[in-house]
């Protein structure tokens, strides 16, 4: 058995006890080969409940500090998110986005599922906020289609981020795929920057109305900066 498929077993149904999170429109990945999942990213656990409530194991960036501490805490997360498919990447400096790209390409060229937050961080306030072109660029280059997803109460069962995870009334998970999106008409235009906005404006409006957020038209990291 493999790691992803044994903490799939080990973590699924206490995931169920917990949060009885209703799972929407999964008939809506494909079954086999390459596609992007692009969704909105309201706390830390959302990368936790992606890829226990999919069929097929969900390959994502993470950041190099989540598998490098030492202690006992560390290790045991080092082992979850390694397995559960994060990919550690040092996305600082001016590298960083293009390490992230070209990982998530080689994913694609794989065969497998990427997994995508196209605001490029945690929403600071519930809103969802303008996304990054990353997402234009791994569809065009590599011909995968796009299925948008919205998390749905992951803020009220983790508010900031951090902390335990709550349970009780109210917090219930809904994670809400859509029908996915082609972007073959744009073939070979992949470094046309009209059709890069629009594209993730695509995804950005899907994944709008699949979580019903209002959307703010500015970056997050600008947000969070103000």
């Amino acid at each position: 058995m493999s790691r992803f498929r044994l903490l799939k077993a080990l973590f699924g149904p206490l995931l169920k006890i917990l949060f009885r999170p209703r799972v929407e429109g999964a008939e809506h990945i494909p079954g086999t080969g390459p596609v992007i999942l692009a969704g909105n990213h309201l706390t830390f656990i959302d990368s936790m409940i992606l890829p226990l409530v999919t069929g097929r194991q969900v390959f994502f960036i993470g950041k190099n500090e989540y598998v490098t501490g030492r202690s006992a805490k560390g290790r045991l997360m080092a082992w979850f998110f390694t397995g559960v498919g994060m990919i550690p990447v040092d996305r600082d400096g001016a590298r960083g986005g293009a390490a992230a790209l070209m990982t998530g390409r080689r994913v694609l060229e794989e065969g497998k599922v990427f997994g995508i937050y196209p605001e490029g961080t945690r929403s600071p306030d519930g809103r969802l906020y303008r996304g990054r072109t990353g997402i234009a660029r791994l569809t065009l280059m590599t011909g995968a289609p796009v299925v948008p997803f919205a998390m749905i109460g992951t803020d009220r069962v983790q508010p900031g981020g951090k902390g335990l995870p709550r349970v009780g009334p109210g917090r219930r998970i809904t994670v809400r795929f859509g029908n996915p999106l082609d972007f073959s008409r744009y073939e070979g235009m992949d470094r046309d920057r009209y059709v890069l906005r629009a594209v993730t404006d695509e995804v950005m409006t899907a994944v709008m109305r699949l979580s019903g957020q209002e959307y703010v038209d500015i970056y997050a990291t600008k947000a969070k900066a103000a």
